[in-house]
């Protein structure tokens, strides 16, 4: 029995966007996806997928993409990504009821893996626009975007928290915290989301979102402050799941 985490999946069976223009890596990405969670991923295991699903707009454009999702290995628990139009954040609750069984929806509400409670939303970071000067080196960024960007995480924080407190409330004192957008930006050392998983002694923190070589340095890999950072990009992991725990 084991925890894995995949993110960025961003099918379009129905919607019709292939990925290949994004690079090699994305050339055939589905048939990807199917062999190597197939490979690794067991009836038994939980599969974490961290947004980005579908480019499909309404819920009856992603049907393919979701049922491809169904039938992988494992029990599948969803992250809602910026791109994942389909999924209205006040209706969690009905495709939870819709997928019962099939598909998890993770959104204000949590997940069980062993003893450990599974919480989560999709977050935000500010990505800019930041300017640099002729080293490269930041030197100032957009101030009203960067504002936006903060009602936009306080907001995240709010569902985050609330997540945090249904799992306490049902007794589980360990938690894996999963996000879609990184929990940092480039030139951010802390932010709201490092400082609730250090509040609440989370293992690890797992996230995607971080797309190209460019880019997979955004945010912070590896221990910090005695929890692992996982970025699970699909792109990143050329679309094999990461193993969370054992």
């Amino acid at each position: 029995m084991a925890l894995y985490a995949l993110g960025d999946l961003h099918l379009s069976f129905q919607a019709g966007k292939p990925m290949d223009a994004f690079g090699k890596v994305w050339k055939h990405h589905e048939a990807k996806i199917e062999k190597y969670v197939n490979q690794v991923v067991k009836p038994e295991d939980t599969l974490v997928l961290t947004g980005d699903h579908s480019w499909g707009r309404k819920l009856s454009e992603c049907r393919e993409d979701l049922n491809f999702i169904e039938k992988l290995p494992g029990k599948k628990i969803l992250l809602r990504g910026n791109h994942d139009m389909f999924w209205d954040a006040k209706k969690t609750t009905r495709l939870n009821e819709e997928f019962e069984g099939k598909l998890f929806f993770l959104q204000n509400n949590f997940a069980v893996y062993k003893d450990y409670a599974l919480v989560g939303t999709k977050g935000y970071t500010f990505e800019g626009p930041f300017y640099l000067n002729r080293r490269g080196n930041v030197v100032g960024w957009d101030e009203e975007r960067e504002k936006q960007a903060e009602k936009l995480v306080s907001r995240e924080m709010t569902r985050l928290r609330e997540s945090f407190h249904l799992a306490e409330k049902a007794g589980y004192k360990k938690f894996i915290m999963f996000l879609h957008y990184p929990p940092t930006n480039i030139i951010e050392e802390t932010s709201p989301f490092t400082e609730i998983a250090r509040e609440y002694g989370v293992t690890a923190v797992v996230y995607s979102h971080c797309h190209g070589e460019q880019r997979f340095g955004d945010s912070i890999r590896g221990n910090f402050h005695g929890i692992r950072y996982m970025l699970v990009s699909g792109d990143y992991l050329n679309f094999h799941p990461a193993l969370v725990l054992s």
